[in-house]
């Protein structure tokens, strides 16, 4: 394991819904248009789609005007929720992050997350995780996660200093987006339970390793290879696979 992207939201902390109040206040506060978001999912979206999205169903103008006009209002609420009420981080982030940390030879660690940089910086910051990170694909490189991902893969292999082999790259995500984001670079993932998608749901998804959470995993259980080779390893973590 040479490179591992985390997402954020579900997977390292849990906001209690501040993202979307802070959605939800912009669209009646900016917009006029109180109840403007209540249509929406948010589990694993970008959030340039999001805005996309809540312009286009109230058929106001995709400018990069009101892009920014709603990007710039939802930060400042953001700001303000996450100053109130900053949530929790999940279950086994800190040990997580400090085995990873560990590693010889360590991981480049990294993010891979819809949230705009500015965003992803303001909820991490709350629960002291920001610094953790030293590279990272956000919301505002694309509005599609699989190019967030392919971004973030090419800038953690910039730092690494060599082109990482496909299974030497590990996403670690809650939602089946996430999934399809690892599968898209080719990369391994690892799903955790945290953001209130279930197992059975995220199981269907077939990520290479499931857990309830990053408490119940230690980095070092990843370096089995490359997932068709059943070293003894890899079936003892596959035997835990929340299936």
């Amino acid at each position: 394991m040479r490179i591992v992207l985390f997402d954020i939201d579900g997977t390292l902390i849990r906001t209690g819904g501040a993202g979307i109040k802070a959605f939800a206040r912009t669209s009646e506060s900016v917009f006029g248009l109180p109840g403007g978001t209540a249509h929406m999912s948010f589990h694993g979206r970008t959030d340039t789609s999001l805005v996309r999205e809540f312009l286009r169903h109230h058929s106001l103008p995709e400018t990069k005007e009101n892009m920014s006009r709603f990007l710039d209002s939802y930060l400042v609420l953001l700001a303000e929720m996450l100053a109130e009420h900053p949530g929790e981080r999940c279950p086994g982030v800190g040990p997580f992050l400090e085995a990873c940390r560990a590693m010889v030879p360590k991981p480049v660690i990294g993010l891979l997350t819809g949230n705009v940089r500015l965003g992803a910086e303001l909820k991490l910051r709350a629960h002291g995780l920001w610094e953790e990170f030293s590279v990272g694909g956000f919301g505002d490189d694309h509005e599609d996660r699989n190019q967030i991902a392919a971004i973030a893969r090419q800038r953690a292999e910039l730092e690494l200093g060599v082109q990482a082999l496909d299974h030497e790259v590990v996403v670690i995500g809650d939602t089946e987006r996430d999934v399809a984001c690892a599968r898209a670079i080719g990369a391994r993932c690892l799903a955790v339970a945290t953001g209130g998608i279930s197992a059975g749901d995220l199981a269907r998804s077939s990520p290479d390793w499931l857990f309830a959470g990053l408490d119940e995993v230690h980095p070092e259980d990843l370096r089995s290879g490359d997932p068709r080779d059943r070293s003894p390893l890899h079936k003892s973590v596959s035997d835990r696979f929340l299936v």
